[in-house]
């Protein structure tokens, strides 16, 4: 039968003729729980969040998707990740058109006075057909919110109204789908440098020749091409 409970990881210590081989292996498990608890706590402190800064693909990116990319983070913790890329631009599109088709209805009156594009960019992979607003933070909608120096992103339509009406930000894109990556997975990818962490530049997110931010975010962290 099992002797006294002891409080040490409420593990029951079986007692034998001298007492040393359960306490031996209740000592070995108690060794082994200890290392996995160390580790994590060590993984968790390891971590450092990208978010508010931009992601610049390696030269050696293996995946096609990335290549040559560079993404502002917008959120990073241990449940993941989620970013937008700043130099995939699709073109020009009509506010008014894009007001359409996220389905706004403003009265005629109101759409008629919309004018003017907006710079359309391939965020990620991910749910192509979600859209964000990257923006100066000279003027914020409601749903607003500072992500970075100088930069913000809402996905409030109401934005998309401010531009089409004149009374928008100075800098502005519109992103169509998003980066991500599950918990730890982007943590592994920076262990591997598949990407290179710079400070968020205004310049470069809203840069009038998307063609050169990555060559340019590269140079800023000084890598040798």
């Amino acid at each position: 039968m099992y002797g006294p409970r002891h409080r040490l990881g409420d593990t029951p210590v079986r007692e034998t003729k001298d007492g040393r081989s359960e306490i031996r292996n209740w000592l070995a498990r108690a060794a082994v729980a200890g290392l996995i608890a160390l580790i994590a706590v060590q993984a968790a402190a390891g971590h450092r969040s990208t978010a508010g800064h931009l992601l610049v693909a390696s030269q050696t990116m293996s995946d096609p998707r990335f290549a040559e990319t560079v993404i502002l983070m917008i959120e990073h913790d241990e449940t993941g990740a989620l970013g937008l890329v700043v130099n995939r631009p699709l073109g020009a599109v009509p506010v008014a058109r894009l007001l359409e088709r996220l389905g706004e209805r403003p009265n005629p009156n109101a759409l008629n006075a919309i004018q003017g594009d907006i710079a359309v960019h391939a965020g990620g992979p991910v749910e192509p057909g979600r859209v964000f607003i990257l923006h100066s933070p000279d003027v914020m909608a409601g749903g607003s919110k500072t992500v970075a120096e100088e930069v913000a992103v809402t996905v409030e339509s109401e934005m998309l109204l401010l531009i089409g009406q004149g009374a928008g930000p100075k800098d502005r894109i519109f992103v169509t789908g998003y980066s991500g990556w599950g918990p730890g997975q982007l943590d592994e990818e920076l262990a591997r440098a598949d990407w290179a962490v710079v400070p968020a530049d205004r310049d470069l997110i809203f840069a009038t020749n998307p063609g050169k931010t990555w060559l340019e975010a590269l140079s800023r962290r000084g890598i040798d091409l």
